[in-house]
Order: structure tokens, then C-alpha cells, then sequence
């Protein structure tokens, strides 16, 4: 279902495809003793575009608190929800 132009909303999803992700300015960042690199969006809205393996693009917007949590070899894993639009 679509939110006022966000895109698609998702629930609690994961990837090991992602060539590459940029988040914007609205994010902090953390490490976890097991490895992964922690985002945290900061405010609504938060944005980060990620790069497929497929070359498809994306841009995943999540509300304040919403987290992406980026392990090695690609894998990422993305709470719920967020909005995802193809680019």
C-alpha cells in the first residue's frame, strides 16, 4: 500500500544483495559487539538509496527510530515498516 508517495510499505525484511547504500543526513550510526554497523534514522523520513546486485535501485524511507543493520558480504536487514520505491 502506498503512503502519500513513499512507495510501498514493507514490514520487517532482509537482503544479502546490496552492492552499495547511502543514507542521508538524517541517520546516526553504531556498532554492535557482533559486527554489524547500525543505522538509526534519526527523524521521519529518514532516506537511504541502496544498489542491487541486479542493478535495480531503491529508496527505503523510514520513520524516526527505524534501524538497518549492515553485515558483512552485502546483507542487510531493514525494520518494520518502511517505505520502498524503485528508482
Amino acid at each position: 500500500m502506498a503512503a502519500r508517495g513513499k512507495g510501498n510499505r514493507e514490514n520487517q525484511v532482509y537482503s544479502n544483495r546490496v552492492v552499495r547504500s547511502e543514507f542521508d543526513k538524517n541517520w546516526r550510526s553504531v556498532i554492535t559487539g557482533s559486527g554489524y554497523f547500525v543505522y538509526i534514522a534519526k527523524r521521519n523520513n529518514a532516506q537511504v538509496t541502496v544498489l542491487l546486485t541486479t542493478g535495480a535501485e531503491k529508496l527505503i524511507t523510514f520513520n524516526k527510530g527505524g534501524k538497518v543493520f549492515v553485515g558483512s558480504g552485502g546483507v542487510s536487514h531493514y525494520t518494520k515498516p518502511h517505505w520502498v520505491k524503485n528508482l
